[in-house]
């Protein structure tokens, strides 16, 4: 079996319990040189479809972002990420995960979640990231 197979199906699981399935229109935000390229060709093949990036200006049924500790107001990017989505879509939010100088505290992002109305689910590990899917609370 070549890594690239077993470093989709390690990912794969993951990426569905996030919540990526066939037929979403996904934006990406935050991408640079540091994100896991293994997982974005997961949530493709998941999606069935390319990743879109921030040129897009379609209705989208997940953002996608990547975000770092440095990066500015997340409440403010959580905003502006939900005014590009489908009703009943989601943020998938993927930060640092431990023991990386970048790391985005989890009480940032519980206050930024607050701040926006935003439910967030438990982190999923996804090698250097940890990813977690936000949505609206009901």
């Amino acid at each position: 079996m070549s890594t690239d197979v077993s470093d989709a199906d390690r990912l794969a699981g993951p990426g569905r319990r996030l919540g990526f399935g066939p037929g979403q229109i996904v934006i990406e935000y935050g991408y640079d040189d540091d994100v896991d390229e293994d997982f974005r060709s997961t949530v493709e093949s998941l999606v069935e479809g390319p990743l879109e990036d921030e040129d897009y200006d379609g209705v989208v049924d997940v953002v996608l972002l990547w975000w770092r500790d440095g990066d500015g107001d997340l409440a403010d990017e959580l905003v502006d990420a939900l005014t590009t989505m489908e009703e009943g879509g989601f943020i998938a939010l993927l930060t640092p995960g431990t023991g990386r100088d970048d790391r985005v505290q989890a009480f940032d992002v519980q206050e930024a979640c607050t701040t926006c109305s935003l439910a967030a689910s438990g982190g999923v590990p996804l090698g250097e990231w940890v990813g977690q899917r936000l949505v609206g609370r009901r």
